[in-house]
């Protein structure tokens, strides 16, 4: 059984929903971050969210997230950018064999897709893995093995992991839609989403 550690980040400023939060937008009768918290509980043991250590998004962030059995991160770098979670979900998850990055603002990845991922991640723990699209397209949620934390542990900036992957060979998982790359950051996003569903 491998120990994989689950990072939800959610440490950014939602600056592209001119005034809400993209995070707590409505998702299947609760927030997008908590249902990607819960969601990550329920399929691993440790699960990290990063948070701002201030601001407006800071406390209703936090409330989200009560009973869940998450650790909350509070960033006072947050406004780095990604690299900063990054790096506190590497130190947070210590020896874990592997951390899955798992975005709050994706709402069509589901649980499924999680344990799938998993499953995939423990037939290779040296390996990356990630979900992708029926045509091999890079999506979300990725695992980056034990080895790849010293790496994460001095990243800077907004790109997330993409130098910490680059060379590697990754195990891309393709599911049967674009659920992987569907991130929603605008109110028009979340607008067009929910046509979609007919909602």
């Amino acid at each position: 059984m491998v120990d994989v550690a689950i990072l939800v980040p959610a440490a950014g400023a939602s600056s592209r929903m001119r005034g809400t939060d993209k995070l707590l937008e409505p998702v299947d009768g609760t927030s997008a971050l908590r249902r990607a918290a819960a969601m990550a509980a329920r399929v691993a043991p440790r699960v990290f969210v990063t948070l701002p250590e201030g601001g407006p998004h800071a406390a209703p962030r936090q409330a989200e997230l009560s009973g869940l059995g998450v650790t909350a991160l509070p960033l006072p770098d947050a406004h780095e950018g990604m690299a900063a979670s990054l790096r506190a979900g590497a130190a947070a998850a210590g020896n874990a064999d592997g951390l899955m990055i798992l975005l709050p603002d994706m709402p069509d990845i589901g649980e499924d897709d999680l344990r799938l991922l998993l499953a995939v991640f423990a037939e290779e723990p040296a390996c990356p893995a990630r979900l992708g699209t029926p045509d091999a397209r890079d999506g979300h949620p990725v695992i980056l093995p034990l080895r790849l934390f010293p790496g994460l542990l001095v990243l800077t900036g907004d790109e997330g992991a993409r130098r910490v992957l680059a060379g590697e060979e990754v195990n891309l998982v393709l599911l049967d839609d674009d659920r992987a790359l569907r991130d929603l950051d605008t109110p028009e996003d979340w607008a067009r989403w929910r046509r979609l569903r007919g909602q």
